[in-house]
């Protein structure tokens, strides 16, 4: 998917909502447990009665991978229902990889041509050429992480390095690697006071902004400092969305909670 063709999703459905699967089989109601693959199950149902709330979706991958072979299958069929219900919904595979050379060919293949994902998230640590082989694929964006929004975000990343934060460095490094018009980039929701310096560097570039609800970031203060002229944001949401209710109701109770913050967009996108 083109990131013009992102775009007019988000304007068709006056929403920037990405639905995280976060799929924990302690946290899934019970009688889903009794199918014979409930992973894949709860994905449909939630996939089902939220997609024209969204415009992406984002499977994170550890939840997939610990359960093995079977983990692997479900996500197999999860990405493959959304392709093929829904293919104007942009999908992310939440993998953070980052390796070097061919390593991380073999990750690209794997997410962008085996699984068909849209993107996927990669750490840039390693430098250039861990992630220049990601972007190396026409029409597929790699998400690279920035500024997360976890406690551990300060050990590294907005340290000062030769006068200059350390996230500041790596944002405008990648700016300079081959393809790197096919990034995007990961910003949490809380650390909102920075938007503003990310935008700086970036300002067209859309950013995956994890942390609003659960973690305690604020939708209004990220579109006040991150939003730019083509909206430029996929909001993620996973816990609060896909575990509102434990119950049978679990999927209407997650349409409400996506229609919520769905509105709350719209109200953003009017104003």
């Amino acid at each position: 998917m083109t990131t013009q063709q992102l775009c007019e999703q988000i304007q068709i459905k006056k929403s920037f909502l990405c639905v995280g699967l976060d799929v924990d089989l302690n946290k899934i109601p019970q009688h889903l447990l009794e199918l014979e693959d409930p992973i894949f199950e709860f994905n449909k149902a939630i996939i089902d009665a939220t997609h024209d709330l969204t415009v992406a979706y984002k499977p994170n991958i550890a939840f997939f991978e610990a359960y093995g072979l079977k983990g692997w299958t479900s996500l197999q069929k999860t990405i493959e229902y959304i392709n093929e219900k829904y293919p104007e919904i942009y999908t992310i595979a939440d993998a953070k990889r980052g390796d070097i050379g061919n390593t991380s060919s073999m990750y690209a293949k794997a997410f962008f041509e085996d699984l068909n994902f849209d993107s996927v998230t990669v750490a840039p640590y390693m430098g250039k050429d861990s992630v220049e082989p990601f972007l190396a694929f026409e029409n597929k964006h790699t998400i690279m992480l920035a500024l997360t929004s976890n406690e551990g975000a300060f050990d590294f990343q907005t340290l000062e390095v030769n006068g200059k934060e350390l996230y500041k460095q790596v944002l405008e490094t990648s700016k300079t690697w081959k393809n790197s018009e096919n990034l995007m980039y990961v910003v949490g929701a809380t650390k909102a006071e920075y938007f503003t310096e990310v935008r700086k560097i970036v300002p067209d570039s859309f950013l995956l902004v994890p942390g609003v609800g659960a973690q305690g970031g604020s939708l209004s203060e990220v579109c006040k400092y991150g939003m730019n002229d083509n909206v430029g944001l996929l909001i993620n949401s996973s816990r609060a969305i896909l575990y509102a209710s434990n119950g049978t109701d679990f999927a209407d109770a997650a349409r409400a909670e996506a229609l919520k913050m769905q509105q709350e967009m719209e109200e953003v996108l009017k104003a």
